[in-house]
């Protein structure tokens, strides 16, 4: 009896309020924070990052995740900071990141430009990360700097409560932004 009774409140009661209190408290996290376009068609989650490669999109961070954002493989590249094989990928990242953007090599890139985030399915990148993106990104479409510039700014999510973490922007609500400008 008491097996029965256990299997149908663990079994069957409690996720059944687990359920209804999620999708009363927290509708939008309880249902995978999906982002849709002016179409309603689902693009993504705001939670989960995405590859884009064409300059008339901003780059979101790299991924340690399979075979690039794929959540069955999430994790990190686990390489600490004396191996080679770290040393010689972030060299790589650093050069390509400054020529896809026209920068000179005296120029810092943000770290996150070049590192994969623990998961390797970060959604965000740095506002300086950003703001290095403009010009190519309004270059490719056509658009004044400051009419992109001003989309990253509307984009940029500030600190969790106010103190914690820096300044970010979510690459796929900023390109997806970026799409229905006309």
């Amino acid at each position: 009896m008491a097996v029965v009774v256990l299997a149908i409140v663990c079994c069957g009661l409690y996720p059944l309020v687990v359920f209804g209190i999620s999708q009363i408290l927290f509708r939008d996290q309880a249902n995978g924070s999906l982002i849709t376009d002016a179409s309603g068609k689902v693009r993504g989650s705001r939670l989960l990052g995405q590859p884009f490669a064409a300059d008339k999109y901003f780059h979101p961070r790299p991924s340690a995740a399979g075979a690039g954002y794929d959540s069955m493989s999430s994790g990190g590249s686990n390489l600490g900071p004396t191996s080679q094989k770290l040393y010689d990928s972030l060299t790589n990242r650093i050069a390509a990141y400054r020529t896809e953007n026209n920068l000179p090599a005296s120029n810092s890139v943000p770290a996150d430009a070049v590192t994969a985030s623990g998961s390797g399915l970060d959604p965000h990148v740095s506002v300086a990360n950003a703001e290095l993106q403009v010009a190519r990104v309004a270059k490719a479409r056509g658009f004044p700097e400051s009419a992109v510039r001003d989309l990253v700014k509307q984009h940029t999510a500030p600190r969790d409560f106010g103190v914690f973490g820096e300044p970010v922007v979510n690459v796929l609500e900023l390109n997806l932004a970026l799409d229905a400008l006309k």
